[in-house]
């Protein structure tokens, strides 16, 4: 296998639009160097020496051993797609490291998130003697414990919250650790596995120099997918990871891009959260995650196709049960609209599901919200945080209600008894009320960059913007805004006739072609010849090998 080239984008920072430059400076990036360092980052030397990480060498002295005694090894995973990635990851680099090795991921239904005695005592009797897991851990103390006791050994891999009573395991790789030297800190579960594959491979020499950077693909969707900001090393990671999808040799990943519609030179960090992210999210809602692990690690074209289309029918009917949920959840919500944090509860919402019907609600609501499912005496759910609100320290606030915990500052799950939602509910109002004043203002769609004219939006400010890319959490795409364009005519499209389609112009006469994609109804009332106000995103349009920009509209006023 050979290495992966990485190209080196232009340096911008001397050609950038005045617009874009002010851009950078709002973002924290004012001087030549640090614009250039975001514009052109680096993979050599840019990411931290992960022995930094407290226990890391604890860790990969443990490896040794295994490796050294023939020890059979099981990767304890996670069934979204950031312990998925890393779970296909550790395994990846264990086998180029000669470590015989096995997968265990729980089921969502029957076993919930994280460590659970009945399984470690499965994996003691497939002869498994070391546990690593990917992406949970951190709060498994007890199960830690039976393990010890069961002659069975952990290392913890997390970047979850760390709890105050930390599991006694062999070695505990956390960034997140109050004592850990490691400079970044908002690594994704399977950031902090590549960080132990990167210390072993300083060990051992495996995989060869250069060929570690073939697992990017897999950092990169379980990074965006998990929503960690793209910052710092994210955003290193995530854009060489692009790039190495782009040419991946994962048959899984290509048969689950084609038949999603999609060509992976294209694919950005929207497509991984929105496209390729939900079909691998399936099977975990509905089924089991095994089978996205399954497609990841294949390197069976036949076998790869089957599983693609299997995942592309159970996220179909993800929507369907999605959609239904969503609707329900979010007429439950009138009720509790003075809530500053929304705690809603129902038996038929399967927990499965209630992660995405929270981040939906949350976005619409513009709060905190916690969906969760009734199941006889206990409720099972996720959380999403918004403006600015710490989730992880509200729960933690009412943690002596839980069953079971884990999540960071914007997403969560849970269990915890039926009879104490409406004591969680109060909790949370509470602890929210308390931090109020410290929270952020709410985040609003106003422009980050202001044009004078329709003219300034061409090829140089659309290449400029690109190179700022990845956009995602941390690193949103901007808004820009012009005052005073005039509609010459609008067109409703959408096979419910659900979009609009304007053509607008300016002042220098430059005629601009822009969609307001799901606001047919909110525009209803906009017609030719109307000055208005508008913000929007850029987008390049490509349609029968001919390429134009056009607006993506966020607001017209």
């Amino acid at each position: 296998m050979e290495a992966v080239g990485v190209g080196k984008i232009g340096n911008l920072s001397a050609s950038l639009p005045p617009v874009v430059r002010a851009l950078l400076a709002k973002r924290g990036y004012e001087s030549d160097e640090a614009i250039s360092a975001f514009l052109n980052p680096k993979y050599e030397g840019n990411l931290a020496d992960p022995y930094l990480m407290k226990d890391m060498k604890k860790a990969i002295d443990r490896l040794l051993v295994a490796k050294k005694r023939s020890e059979t090894v099981a990767v304890y995973g996670d069934y979204d797609i950031d312990g998925v990635a890393a779970t296909a990851l550790i395994l990846e680099v264990l086998e180029a490291n000669n470590i015989d090795a096995f997968a265990y991921i729980p089921d969502r239904y029957e076993e919930g998130y994280g460590l659970n005695t009945e399984a470690l005592g499965a994996i003691k009797k497939r002869g498994a003697s070391l546990v690593v897991t990917v992406d949970c851990g951190i709060t498994s103390a007890d199960e830690v414990a039976w393990a010890n006791k069961k002659g069975l050994d952990v290392i913890i891999t997390d970047h979850h919250e760390v709890p105050e009573v930390v599991p006694e395991a062999v070695a505990v790789v956390n960034p997140r650790q109050p004592s850990d030297k490691y400079p970044y800190k908002e690594l994704a579960g399977v950031g902090v596995a590549f960080a132990v594959a990167r210390a072993l491979q300083q060990a051992t020499g495996q995989p060869a120099e250069g060929q570690e950077k073939w697992l990017l693909d897999l950092v990169a969707l379980g990074t965006v997918c998990d929503v960690m900001p793209l910052t710092g090393e994210n955003r290193i990671m995530a854009k060489f990871g692009l790039l190495v999808l782009s040419k991946t040799k994962r048959v899984g990943l290509v048969a689950l891009a084609q038949s999603a519609g999609l060509v992976l030179t294209d694919v950005r960090p929207y497509h991984l959260g929105f496209v390729i992210g939900p079909r691998l999210n399936a099977a975990g809602r509905l089924e089991h995650a095994a089978h996205s692990l399954d497609l990841i690690a294949t390197k069976d074209p036949v076998l790869a196709q089957k599983l693609a289309y299997s995942l592309e029918e159970l996220n179909h009917k993800r929507r369907i049960e999605q959609s239904r949920i969503t609707a329900e959840a979010d007429a439950a919500a009138q009720e509790f609209s003075e809530d500053p944090i929304l705690v809603l509860a129902d038996p038929s919402w399967s927990h499965g599901v209630v992660g995405i019907v929270a981040s939906k609600l949350a976005e619409k609501w513009q709060k905190p919200t916690l969906i969760l499912q009734v199941l006889g005496d206990l409720a099972k759910g996720s959380g999403r945080s918004a403006n600015g609100y710490n989730l992880i320290d509200g729960l933690q606030s009412a943690q002596d209600i839980f069953e079971k915990l884990g999540g960071h500052h914007f997403a969560a799950g849970f269990t915890l008894p039926a009879a104490r939602i409406n004591d969680l509910r109060q909790l949370l109002a509470a602890h929210y009320r308390q931090v109020e004043s410290t929270l952020p203002p709410p985040a609003n769609r106003e422009a980050d960059l202001q044009l004078e004219d329709i003219s300034e939006v061409n090829w140089q400010l659309y290449d400029a913007l690109q190179a700022l890319e990845p956009y995602g959490h941390g690193n949103p795409q901007p808004v820009l805004g012009i005052d005073g364009a005039k509609i010459i005519d609008v067109t409703v499209i959408g096979q419910k006739k659900e979009h609009l389609k304007l053509r607008i112009t300016g002042k220098s006469g430059s005629i601009y072609e822009a969609l307001a994609f799901n606001q047919a109804e909110k525009y209803a009332h906009l017609r030719s010849g109307q000055l208005v106000n508008i913000t929007f995103f850029i987008e390049k349009n490509q349609y029968n090998e001919r390429s134009q920009l056009q607006l993506v509209l966020v607001a017209v006023q």
